[in-house]
């Protein structure tokens, strides 16, 4: 009953904005991605390459909203809210990028905004889903109401727009079961080494869709084949190879020259606190990134394994949210000792919650080998501390959970820190 009068209010509040701002999303061009993993990634990078192929474009991500290249904050004191700002923000948003003449808008659109009905009556050019993975089990109690939220993403696209899903997902196929939209697909194969034996891509992913192939995956970044076309990037990992391929295929739809965003895709660097990186001068390989669910940590971990040297070690830093999902703790303790040599856990943002307790639930299911790997240092700044004293040359620090965030909520109060500054002032 609550939920339902909140939409109601929000409803109102709604058509008092669209009386006063108009309709603008139906001037502008509006992709949407949707998923647990990979949003920010895809819908930054779209934004890039429209922007360096001379388009004027917005984005509304989790990191920032640019209307063009100018970052924007609806009032000087308060940031936009994360991910999917609500109904009434977005259409004062749209008018700004209509005003500073926009032709595109990349956005995340995240379950919850879904569920909350904030994405409701925008004129959606095209859509991409990316993955489905354990996440937000606290909001929407189930999985099964988790998928339906992502779905109704793709249900409310008109037939006028493309929809392209991720077929290596194994929801990839049902999200865009019984749609409007035009569908589309993407997805990697793997090529046996004598070739396809009578198969061909086109045959398998069918003529309008996008196949890759990862030719090479290391510390410099990644060759790929997309549809028959080399693609090279700075990005690393296997999980970036999808990211990658989505904004291909969705370059594609949108019918910009692929010989000029194949360029761009080379120089591309990614966002802020994912998979951001670098190398100390004594060898030391730091990255940061935003993982915070057990699929985006493994993924993450697992892309670490790929590129570090034989000899390297893997030492990871981690927490789990505190108010938030429980039942991922100690899905994501295990992921992390299982794939770590040196597994550090720590405070994430705890919130109102005991920090201890939170690790308390990380460890819930680590064997007793698991548990020889793990350190538990509560402060994440000693944390960090301590993944630098213990690494060596050719070995790998990853720092998961946070990101691009700039501050730790501890007991409702907010202060500033940063994984990766943390890092440069340690190693300097």
């Amino acid at each position: 009953m609550l939920k339902k009068l909140k939409n109601i209010w929000w409803a109102g509040k709604l058509f008092v904005a669209r009386i006063r701002y108009g309709n603008p999303s139906r001037k502008l061009k509006i992709i949407g991605v949707t998923g647990t993993n990979g949003k920010t990634t895809t819908a930054t990078l779209l934004y890039e390459v429209a922007i360096e192929l001379g388009y004027k474009a917005g984005l509304i991500s989790t990191v920032e909203i640019l209307v063009g290249k100018e970052k924007l904050q609806l009032n000087s004191n308060k940031p936009i809210p994360a991910t999917t700002p609500d109904s009434v923000s977005l259409t004062k948003i749209f008018k700004e990028m209509v005003e500073k003449g926009c032709e595109y808008v990349f956005m995340e659109v995240s379950s919850h905004a879904l569920d909350q009905n904030r994405v409701t009556g925008i004129n959606f050019t095209g859509g991409i889903f990316t993955n489905l993975t354990h996440d937000h089990l606290d909001y929407h109690r189930d999985f099964e109401n988790y998928f339906k939220a992502k779905k109704k993403f793709f249900e409310m696209l008109p037939r006028t727009a493309f929809a392209l899903s991720n077929m290596d997902d194994d929801y990839g196929n049902g999200m865009l079961d019984d749609i409007k939209a035009e569908k589309f697909f993407y997805g990697f194969i793997e090529f046996p080494k004598d070739g396809l034996r009578g198969n061909s891509p086109k045959t398998v992913f069918g003529e309008e869709n996008f196949y890759g192939k990862i030719l090479k995956s290391d510390f410099n970044g990644l060759e790929l084949d997309f549809n028959g076309e080399k693609v090279n990037s700075k990005l690393l990992g296997k999980f970036n190879a999808y990211n990658l391929l989505a904004v291909w295929g969705a370059s594609k739809l949108l019918f910009f020259d692929m010989g000029k965003v194949n360029k761009v895709l080379e120089r591309i660097q990614p966002p802020r606190g994912r998979f951001e990186h670098f190398t100390s001068r004594e060898g030391v390989l730091v990255v940061v990134d935003y993982a915070h669910s057990p699929d985006a940590l493994e993924k993450i971990l697992l892309a670490v394994k790929e590129i570090k040297p034989e000899a390297g070690r893997i030492i990871s830093v981690f927490g789990c949210g505190g108010d938030r999902d429980k039942s991922k703790r100690s899905k994501m303790g295990k992921i992390g000792a299982d794939l770590s040599d040196i597994a550090i856990f720590t405070s994430d943002n705890p919130r109102s919650e005991n920090p201890d307790k939170i690790i308390d639930d990380m460890k819930g299911d680590l064997t007793h080998e698991e548990n020889k790997k793990v350190i538990t240092i509560v402060d994440r700044r000693l944390a960090i501390e301590q993944s630098v004293e213990l690494a060596n040359k050719g070995d790998v620090i990853l720092c998961a959970g946070k990101g691009h965030e700039d501050y730790q909520e501890i007991k409702g109060v907010k202060s500033h820190f940063d994984d990766i500054e943390e890092f440069k002032k340690i190693f300097k």
